[in-house]
């Protein structure tokens, strides 16, 4: 009987060195110490069976053996709240690293336009998404008449004001407050009413150019989106200009690029044409210049403006919109 209750002790500190939790420590608890079922109470109660001579001293192990296994159960708890690893825990084995997040695939092609325009001498401003409807169309020549300002395309709020469409809004503002020679990029998030499909989104992301100084010429916008292509795109991309209209700007030009996945010969993506529009651009109408009190026949100016989402479509091959807004780490991991 003093071997088994050896034996006993023994596996009794071996699990509770053991135990990772509370719940397993008052398991434990059950095992040896239960009133009825217990290790420890099933060997006290066998003790009547014993000769008269053998039970004080029979008596006074088990007591002592129980008294022990308590009290281990105690400090094992007290260590676990405490957060101090237990005996189980191997510290030669190297630690489990925690997984790194990483930046979101438009943030990331965000960053990269800014980054060719800094290059190019741009600064990056910004300004409000809310927007009064002058900052937003009339102050960009868009008058009241004009049906970019339908309702059933703008977010209005209550008082009148509405989510701005698009970011040129931050070229005014900026022109209000700076003389020429400015050169700056705006980038940030714009609202339209738009049905949420592959290709469309209520709310996206712009980043809107802008040049102004004496002698600027359509050449100066032309060198600097090819330079712009050349970087997102690689040298092999080639770059076309189709005549256009915007309010803002005149004469205005679409902005294509040989597709990236066919590289020119026609594909689905490109609907057979080998081309893929990427943004719009032009000359600053003197309209313009006029909102800001510039003199327009003593500064010219260029203005551009591209969706990003658009751009880290053609970039990474993607061809649905909606992937960039549904947290699909599957997604999101491969970038």
């Amino acid at each position: 009987m003093k071997l088994d209750l050896k034996m006993l002790g023994e596996e009794a500190k071996r699990k509770i060195r053991g135990a990772k939790n509370e719940r397993d420590l008052d398991g434990l608890r059950v095992e040896f110490l239960g009133r009825k079922k217990g290790k420890i109470t099933l060997f006290l109660k066998n003790i009547r069976n014993l000769p008269p001579e053998d039970k004080p001293r029979q008596g006074q192990l088990v007591n002592r053996l129980k008294k022990e296994i308590g009290e281990r159960i105690l400090e094992r708890k007290e260590a676990l709240k405490k957060g101090e690893p237990g005996e189980y825990i191997d510290i030669t084995l190297p630690g489990k690293k925690p997984p790194l997040g990483r930046l979101h695939p438009i943030t990331q092609t965000l960053e990269e336009i800014k980054r060719i325009f800094i290059g190019l001498g741009f600064c990056v401003v910004r300004g409000p998404e809310i927007e009064t409807e002058y900052y937003n169309f009339e102050a960009l020549n868009m008058p009241q008449y004009h049906p970019a300002r339908d309702e059933q395309d703008s977010f209005y709020l209550e008082d009148g004001r509405l989510l701005r469409t698009q970011t040129s809004p931050v070229q005014i503002r900026i022109m209000e407050k700076t003389s020429p020679p400015i050169r700056i990029i705006a980038p940030g998030r714009c609202y339209r009413r738009d049905a949420i499909d592959a290709s469309h989104f209520p709310m996206f992301h712009q980043v809107e150019g802008l040049a102004v100084d004496r002698d600027i010429t359509f050449s100066h916008l032309k060198g600097s989106l090819t330079c712009f292509v050349y970087q997102m795109f690689g040298k092999g991309t080639k770059l076309r200009f189709r005549p256009s209209f915007f309010p803002f700007t005149e004469p205005s030009a679409e902005v294509d690029i040989s597709c990236i996945i066919c590289k020119g010969s026609g594909c689905n993506v490109c609907s057979q044409k080998g081309w893929l529009e990427i943004l719009g651009a032009g000359m600053v109408d003197p309209e313009v210049f006029k909102k800001v009190n510039y003199d327009p026949e003593k500064y010219q100016g260029f203005a551009f403006g591209m969706g990003v989402e658009r751009i880290c479509m053609l970039k990474y091959g993607i061809d649905d919109i909606r992937l960039f807004f549904q947290n699909d780490l599957r997604f999101l991991r491969q970038f």
